[in-house]
């Protein structure tokens, strides 16, 4: 028997899960993080520490449950949160906190492009889009307002790339988990050529990033300190994997254009795996996917699960609780709470617009409930939050299969929120589609094992190992009576929403100035 480790950095945890080759969760531990802190409205920070003390506190979990020893373990990879970004000294010591993708602050300043670059920008009418990308780069506003932290910096790079080079000493990441404001070339898989435009408007030197490998290729071996901590080998090769989402998609088993993976996490996206370049939205690229040469085309929801989490705060405290005693997850308690609610939520619908978009949602963009009437209950909200997702991803699997005319035939579902029977048989129901949800939750962790498996020789190729190393765990098929009332409700109501309401978002931003414009 082979077993791999697999650790996964996410917004809220970090998790250290064993696999062995079929996929098999064999042990895990999780330490519960606070997702940021905020010195300032609208940043998001964490130092560095944090999750890796989180990582060393997950790994002896898993040497505490006596499943597995560590001397078993042969391969270790890491899958990550995916945007945030260090900045680090020639060591690769982290020299501020991490910004977290969360992190809402621009530049007010935008470096000026060549004349050349502003035109095609113009003509091809993505000059706001440009824009966009120049403010909210943190690369720039490090440079506009911690001059002297960035002056320092001779290494820059995500999360993942800072801590596999806490692992092995090597500033080496992955080709799967560049996303974010950063010089890749999503098209080449690769940093971006010497003449891209990239390099005029983010301030970054190619020596500062780190050397890019493909997902199952080793990065480098565990050092010795690192392997004291986590309590494993000395000289255990650490494999590149992907990030988070990119993971959750090989973990579900979603290797072809015709399967829709759903994540329902912190960012709640759409997804479809294909080996060729396709933006879903002109000039949005797709995403590096986690196997060699592929590429995930993608549709998300900024906050997505997040809201899951915020109704708990403000509003579940009661079911938290009651989770709590009753050692279950409180989706478990929550699916009771809402049970005897008809589908549609008794006409209250949501527009899951959390947080601004780039371009469809706007900048101005917010959120919005309507319907509400007397017989409404937090139980109603709750149900609306998680049929609003699923109306939103609904928007984005429409635009999938128009930009590549291919039909998804069915779902895969994973991530914190597919644990809900009810939030994975109203998305059949609003999808129209039948829903699968994965052998085991931890996806993102099973992709990134999958990656070690690979790299390790026990299987040649990402694809066999997918078809041993995965499965379907339980399907939802669509309950034609509620698939009538969802259809009716996303087409006359839900996909009206923004339209209507945009005017009033701009007016409520220009008012009160929030979001910041």
């Amino acid at each position: 028997m082979t077993y791999v480790m697999a650790i996964d950095n996410g917004t809220q945890s970090v998790r250290a899960i064993v696999f062995d080759e079929h996929g098999e969760v064999v042990a895990s531990g999780k330490q519960e993080i606070e997702p940021y802190f905020s010195a300032q409205p609208g940043w998001a920070e964490q130092n560095v520490d944090v999750y890796w003390q989180a990582m060393l506190t997950a790994c002896h979990q898993v040497w505490q449950s006596g499943a597995v020893e560590p001397s078993q373990i042969e391969g270790l990879s890491v899958t990550t949160q995916r945007g945030t970004v260090v900045c680090m000294d020639d060591e690769g010591r982290a020299l501020r906190p991490a910004i977290i993708w969360l992190d809402q602050r621009e530049a007010a300043g935008t470096p000026q492009l060549p004349a050349r670059w502003r035109l095609l920008f113009k003509l091809a009418g993505v000059s706001h889009t440009i824009e966009r990308f120049c403010k909210r780069a943190q690369l720039n506003w490090l440079a506009e307002h911690e001059p002297e932290a960035w002056k320092r910096t001779q290494r820059f790079g995500l999360l993942s790339a800072w801590l596999n080079c806490q692992l092995t000493g090597e500033f080496r990441d992955s080709i799967a988990s560049q996303v974010g404001y950063i010089p890749f070339d999503f098209k080449r898989r690769s940093w971006a050529g010497k003449r891209d435009w990239r390099w005029h408007v983010l301030p970054v030197r190619p020596d500062q990033l780190p050397v890019l490998v493909e997902p199952g290729e080793r990065l480098g071996l565990l050092q010795a300190k690192q392997a004291g901590e986590m309590g494993l080998p000395e000289g255990l090769p650490v494999f590149a994997a992907a990030s988070d989402k990119a993971c959750e998609i090989l973990g579900s088993g979603g290797y072809t254009p015709e399967i829709g993976c759903l994540s329902y996490g912190t960012t709640a996206t759409i997804n479809t795996c294909r080996d060729s370049y396709l933006e879903v939205e002109p000039h949005m690229p797709p995403y590096p996917a986690a196997v060699p040469g592929r590429f995930a085309t993608e549709v998300n929801i900024y906050r997505g699960f997040w809201m899951v989490s915020w109704f708990k705060k403000e509003f579940g405290s009661r079911e938290v609780a009651l989770a709590d005693q009753l050692d279950v997850a409180p989706e478990t308690v929550l699916d009771k709470l809402i049970s005897d609610i008809p589908a549609g939520s008794m006409g209250l619908v949501l527009q899951p617009y959390w947080s601004p978009g780039a371009r469809d949602p706007g900048p101005e963009a917010k959120g919005g409930i309507i319907g509400f009437g007397d017989v409404h209950t937090r139980a109603h909200i709750y149900r609306a939050i998680l049929e609003g997702l699923a109306y939103g991803l609904r928007e984005g699997l429409e635009k999938i299969e128009k930009r590549s005319g291919t039909k998804l035939q069915y779902l895969r579902v994973s991530g914190g929120g597919s644990k809900s029977d009810i939030a994975l048989q109203l998305t059949a129901d609003i999808f129209n589609l039948p829903v699968e949800r994965p052998h085991t939750a931890e996806t993102s962790a099973l992709g990134a094992a999958i990656n070690t498996m690979v790299g390790l020789g026990i299987y040649p190729d990402h694809r066999s190992a997918m078809e041993r190393m995965t499965r379907v765990g339980r399907r939802f098929e669509p309950q034609q009576d509620a698939v009538a009332t969802y259809e009716r409700l996303y087409v006359e109501v839900y996909k009206r929403m923004y339209k209507q309401l945009q005017p009033l978002y701009k007016s409520i931003r220009d008012i009160t100035g929030y979001p910041s414009l």
